[in-house]
């Protein structure tokens, strides 16, 4: 019989993002993974450069790609001593690298500190975890500009503060909705393509790996002041790049980072960022951003798949435990869910990046589960946007049966312009306002209302007025503005 007390969070309270690629790619076993992945390129690295033994990082590579042999819930509560996972993965790594080869063991987490590993393992599971996000916003947008031209034309109540306020096109909606799709798709494009790897060592200078070089007689870095590699001049006091940029060149650490950032398919980074947070930062901003513009969506989806209003309508709707004739706006529901948790988490994300010294304390632990969590919201609300927008059923006479409820009220902008052209404004405005109130209180149309008013049925025909009044006719320029919005182009080849 199945254990009912596991300690696993397997997604029981969060069903937006179980069973979405996410829940297995920012799961622990996937952080796991992620650091191996980073220690075995640190040691590729540096046997690239001549600071590590090729078969150190052959050993390394085979031992870290053996992930069974690493037991996360082990890992987890020996993390407690140290403060972070990384302390004793690196101790059974090593050990697992000196079955293979005792002398490679020694150059394990070479010069690297913990950070350096975590991080870098974070901006794998990013990386990773945003490939299906980004494949599903651009499904969202392709199932949004199908809605979108197919519903060019259909006339829908304009609402604002919750009212009909003009007529407007369910199609201008729809790639309105698409907009911000595609603006959330192109933030965490880039968040993900400017996402670095991490390496600094000790304090962010890189200094052990200069140690090391040093210990095997490797000429000295030409940088901070040392003899250059051809023994000319050394470089400034300081540590001054000389101008034609040859010191950069030729630094070690530089060249390390590089390499780094090459083998885990990371950006390269300007600096060490341990307490320079902007990578994270700008992560959770995306993030955020994703939900509340999915969010957008699923709000309007809520609001007009009530019952009483019914211009929309979900594929396939949720079931309800009490009543069975419902069914409910579940792929909407799940996606308000995200939307209104991602920004908070984000918050911690920015509050974060007021860390102390060189390493913090506390502040980077409290980006660990917030950006995770964040990644898990946003991909599961990704995934139910995709399937939102591909299922969604529109009601167009329910559309404007609507539209009908005010009987031509919500065009009277456009009866005031007409009018004043006519009778003055002053004049307009009395005839009209008279009119709304007849209309509105014995539930007659704002046509026949205006048609009692002697001054407006002696400057307007009958059927004038019925043009007037009609409100599908008084929809601007929404259909330009739609076909200016779809020239706008998504992701051409959405990512599998």
């Amino acid at each position: 019989m199945p254990s009912t007390d596991t300690p696993e969070d397997i997604g029981l309270l969060t069903p937006g993002w179980a069973g979405s690629p996410a829940e297995a790619a920012t799961g622990d076993a996937a952080y796991v993974r992620a650091m191996l992945d980073a220690e075995a390129a640190l040691t590729q690295a540096q046997a690239a450069l001549g600071l590590a033994p090729a078969a150190a990082a052959r050993a390394v590579r085979a031992a870290a790609a053996d992930t069974a042999r690493y037991d996360v819930r082990d890992l987890a509560l020996r993390a407690r001593t140290g403060g972070n996972p990384v302390i004793p993965l690196v101790a059974d790594l090593t050990a697992a690298v000196a079955e293979r080869d005792p002398q490679a063991a020694e150059y394990v987490h070479r010069g690297a500190t913990s950070q350096d590993m975590l991080d870098t393992a974070t901006m794998l599971v990013a990386v990773r975890t945003l490939e299906p996000v980004l494949a599903d916003l651009g499904r969202t947008a392709l199932g949004l500009a199908r809605l979108a031209a197919e519903h060019r034309d259909t006339p829908i109540a304009g609402r604002t503060l919750t009212q009909h306020a003009v007529p407007t096109t369910f199609g201008l909606k729809a790639a309105g909705w698409r907009s911000l799709v595609l603006d959330a798709h192109d933030r965490l494009a880039a968040a993900r393509a400017a996402l670095p790897v991490q390496l600094g060592g000790a304090a962010g200078t890189l200094a052990a790996f200069h140690a090391f070089a040093e210990a095997r007689g490797e000429p000295a870095s030409a940088a901070g002041g040392e003899p250059a590699a051809d023994g000319g001049e050394p470089a400034a006091a300081g540590g001054e790049p000389a101008a034609d940029g040859a010191s950069e060149a030729a630094d070690l650490g530089l060249r390390l980072l590089a390499a780094y950032a090459a083998g885990t398919g990371l950006a390269e980074p300007a600096l060490p960022w341990h307490t320079l947070r902007t990578p994270v930062a700008d992560l959770g901003g995306a993030l955020a951003f994703t939900a509340g513009a999915l969010g957008k969506v699923a709000a309007d989806v809520l609001l007009l798949s009530r019952t009483e209003t019914a211009e929309l309508s979900e594929g396939s709707g949720g079931v309800s435990s009490a009543m069975p004739h419902k069914a409910n706006p579940v792929r909407a529901t799940l996606i308000a869910a995200a939307a209104r948790q991602v920004p908070a988490l984000a918050s911690v994300l920015y509050g974060a990046l007021a860390a102390e010294d060189e390493r913090p304390a506390g502040a980077w632990h409290a980006e660990w589960q917030p950006l995770r969590q964040a990644l898990r919201l946003v991909a599961g609300a990704a995934r139910d946007a995709a399937e939102l927008a591909e299922g969604l059923r529109v009601h167009p006479d329910r559309m404007r049966h609507n539209l009908d409820a005010t009987q031509a009220l919500v065009v009277s902008e456009r009866v005031a312009a007409a009018l004043s052209a006519r009778l003055g404004r002053a004049a307009a405005e009395q005839a009209l306002a008279r009119a709304s109130r007849r209309a509105a209180e014995h539930g007659t149309g704002l046509g026949q209302a205006l048609l009692e008013e002697p001054a407006v049925a002696g400057a307007v025909s009958e059927r004038q007025l019925r043009e007037l009044t009609d409100p599908t006719r008084y929809t601007g320029s929404a259909a330009a503005l739609l076909e200016r919005a779809l020239r706008r182009t998504g992701p051409v080849r959405p990512s599998p």
